[in-house]
């Protein structure tokens, strides 16, 4: 049983080097403590050594902000931010100093034992945006620019519905008109207070096997509908199918 705010970080797999050749890579990084302890989701996009890099940062201080009883609180998170951002002015600052621009982006969500999100968004300037309360959401990447949010706010963000399928969709869709973005494969993670035998505890996990199967077909599925909805307007007018 879940309690409480949840986060959700989906992503492609598909990475493109300075030169222009793709390759497999993965975009997403759990922070878990070495006791197992979940403190965070990062998710990277840009230069894939920045973004490494930046998964690095983020676990060293994600993992230096935790409590005592190795988990981190909303707070702590925002302290942890202003650490990290820090950091990355610093390093993109010399970057530029020797001529070299960053590409980077970066997003960073967590839960804590309460069950509030928080959710920041990195830019190449090393600045974080807390988004986790307007809109609620984040894109990066090249998707964000070629139809991804155009997509989102056509379909509409709420955080009552089915968050998973959403982004699913969304990926799938804009991985059809740009090259640079891969379709959804799975990689997905999701975070969230859940209790067992009256006590709570912080679960992150990635997404099954079965429920990516599930999910491939239902973007097939409503990707249809909305090409039959969209045909009947032009044929019976709106009125009629209201």
């Amino acid at each position: 049983m879940s309690e409480g705010d949840a986060v959700l970080m989906v992503s492609d797999t598909r990475a493109t080097t300075s030169v222009g050749i793709m390759y497999e890579a993965r975009k997403i990084h759990a922070v878990v403590t070495a006791e197992g302890r979940n403190l965070g989701i990062v998710g990277g996009a840009g230069d894939p050594a920045l973004v490494k890099w930046g998964f690095e940062v983020a676990d060293e201080i994600m993992k230096n902000y935790a409590g005592e009883d190795g988990l981190i609180s909303f707070d702590e998170v925002r302290q942890a931010v202003r650490r990290m951002e820090y950091v990355f002015m610093h390093r993109f600052h010399e970057l530029r100093n020797r001529g070299i621009d960053p590409s980077f982006q970066l997003v960073l969500g967590s839960v804590d034992l309460d069950g509030k999100a928080s959710l920041y968004q990195f830019d190449n300037r090393g600045l974080a945006e807390p988004v986790h309360d307007d809109p609620g959401y984040a894109i990066i990447g090249s998707g964000m620019i070629t139809g991804g949010i155009l997509l989102l706010r056509l379909l509409g963000y709420r955080p009552d519905i089915d968050l998973g399928m959403l982004t699913a969709f969304v990926l799938d869709m804009v991985s059809e008109v740009d090259p640079s973005v891969g379709p959804f494969v799975g990689e997905s993670y999701l975070m969230r207070v859940e209790r067992k035998d009256n006590e709570k505890y912080i679960a992150l996990g990635p997404l099954k096997p079965e429920a990516l199967r599930e999910y491939k077909e239902k973007i097939s599925k409503r990707r249809e509908l909305i090409r039959e909805l969209w045909r009947l307007c032009d044929e019976v007018g709106e009125e009629e199918i209201e």
